[in-house]
Formats: C-alpha cells, structure tokens, sequence
C-alpha cells in the first residue's frame, strides 16, 4: 500500500477510487513467466511510496473534464516509468535504503536491479502502446530521454565544487521536475483539454517538480532517515553539489566554503553535522526554501485559468504539501 493511501491525504480524496484502481492495475500488470522479476517487482509495490506523479495523471485528466477510463493506465506508466528509474538510479548511486527499506540492488545485486529496471521502463511502453495516443507518446518518450540526459549530467557534476546555481537548476528540471511536468500535460492532452489548459498543467508540473526537488535537498540535511525513508546525507556521501551547498560555497565565510568544497570533493558524511550547520549558518537551507516556495507559487499560478473544480482544488493542496512535508 502507498503512502499516500495510507496518510488519506487531501489531494487524494477526489480521485480516492481511480487510485486505487491504478494500484491494482499495477499489480496485475506486474505478472511475468521469470519469477523473480514478479518477486523483485512485489517487493517494491509493497514499499510503497507517495505516488504523487501518477496521483497528478488523475487530477489533471479529472480538471480537463476526463470521464473515461484510459487515465489509469496512463498513471500505472508513469509509477513504472519512476520506479525504473529509481531502480537505475540506486544502483549508479549505490544507495542502499530507500522508502526505508533495504534497495533492490542492496538486496538482489546490481544486475538485477538495473533488468528489472528495464523490464518495467519496457513493460510502460507496452501499455503507452495500448492507450494508442501518439501525443501522449511523443510526451513521454521525450520525458524519458530528457530524464537521461539529466542522470548523466548530474553523473559528469559528481565531487564537482564548481557547479553553480544554474547547473543545479538544469539538472533538477530534466531529471525530477519533467516526470511531474509530463505526468501533468499527458493528463490534460489524454483528456482533449484545450491548448491552454494543456499549457498550463504542463508549467504547473514542472513548476511543482522543481518545488519537490528543492525540499529534497532540504530535507537532506534537516530530515530524519526515519521520515525521509533514506539515509540522510546521502547526496554529499556521492559528492553531490545541491543548492544548499552551492549557496554555503557562494556566500559563507571562506573557511566555511573551503570546507564545502573538500566535502564535496572528498565524498563521505564523516563531517555531515559541520556541514549541516555551515549551510545552515551560511543561509543555503533558507535560500532553497525560499526558492522552492517561489516555484510553489508558480505552480499554483499556472492553474488560475483552469475551472474552479475539486480536482483543481485537489491540486493546489498538492502544491502546497509539496513544500510543507517532512519526507
């Protein structure tokens, strides 16, 4: 069962019985003659996870007047589509917690991790496919490859403590932000929602993915592994240059950014606490909070020419969990 599910948030309410239509549509669509890519794949649906991208197929189909069926599936390949590149993703990483539990690479090995990987990122296709919509291909096929670009440029900007704020923000566009921006304009255009409700569910996902990202980065160094499902400090431990630390390199003292950039170059969380409370005295947590309460504001702005309907209700609630959450 989801997170979601289980918190009964309130942007899940309106759309309560095609979730859980999706959650079961992705069981039945997870069956395979090799049993453990069933094992593998049973073992991440019972992880869980917030599901928020496929939750925003539902609204936006929803606020664009959608009344048939096909949203479901389009949900179910998107939680595929995420879920193949978490799997990919842990292992580059070579994370080994996730939704607090032990990752599929940590459990099964690398090779299984990255076919199982590609067995849902081919099983989504499939089922794209079976929907029939060519603009709903060419938005997700496109998504698909930006997301890659982003992985790999995020992979070149590893122990790199030059990277500024501009790269960050590009990387975060392609590899988190375009997976809520093609959740939400696949919603509209499988919905016949006009060119304009179109355009504006697709700003309000990449403005809401952008959001979600940044208090990630947050959370990184203000969240629990208990809350957050993952190790903290898992983004420094990879030599990773998040906003925080960009901002703590950019305006802190000079020790204070010295000390930044040989943790970034250096990798590991032996000084995570001095490097806590360096982005923290050097204003890097406030400077990405304010940022990502911009990118909120955005998002909730993009809907202003949607009707007024529950399910855009749904959606600003959304927005607005999206910066307020602990995990």
């Amino acid at each position: 069962m989801s997170v979601a599910s289980k918190m009964k948030l309130p942007f899940l309410t309106v759309v309560e019985n095609d979730f859980g239509a999706v959650n079961q549509l992705i069981l039945e669509s997870l069956s395979s003659h090799v049993p453990l890519v069933e094992e593998i794949s049973n073992y991440l649906i019972e992880a869980g996870g917030k599901r928020l991208r496929p939750i925003l197929v539902l609204l936006s189909a929803k606020a664009c007047g959608y009344q048939q069926t096909q949203h479901i599936s389009l949900a179910a390949i998107i939680e595929f589509l995420h879920t193949a590149m978490l799997l990919h993703d842990d292992v580059v990483d070579a994370s080994d917690l996730r939704r607090g539990r032990k990752t599929v690479n940590a459990a099964w090995g690398n090779p299984a991790s990255v076919l199982v990987g590609d067995f849902l990122h081919s099983r989504a296709f499939e089922m794209m496919v079976e929907i029939g919509d060519m603009k709903v291909m060419q938005i997700l096929s496109h998504a698909t490859n930006t997301i890659a670009e982003g992985e790999v440029q995020q992979l070149t900007n590893i122990r790199n403590p030059h990277i500024t704020e501009a790269d960050y923000l590009q990387v975060i566009s392609r590899k988190t932000a375009m997976l809520f921006e093609a959740a939400s304009h696949s919603g509209a255009v499988l919905a016949h929602g006009t060119l304009e409700q179109q355009t504006a569910l697709q700003a309000y996902g990449l403005h809401l993915g952008r959001a979600f990202q940044l208090v990630d980065d947050v959370l990184d160094y203000k969240g629990t592994a208990d809350d957050m499902g993952k190790n903290i400090g898992d983004d420094l431990a990879e030599g990773k240059a998040t906003l925080p630390l960009i901002v703590a390199m950019r305006d802190g003292e000079p020790d204070q950014a010295d000390f930044v950039r040989q943790a970034i170059l250096n990798g590991g969380v032996e000084n995570l606490d001095r490097i806590a409370q360096i982005v923290e005295a050097a204003g890097g947590l406030k400077y990405t909070s304010e940022l990502a309460v911009r990118e909120t504001t955005a998002a909730i702005e993009s809907l202003a020419s949607l009707p007024d309907s529950p399910y855009k209700t749904a959606m600003l609630n959304l927005a607005e969990f999206s910066i307020s959450r602990n995990h």
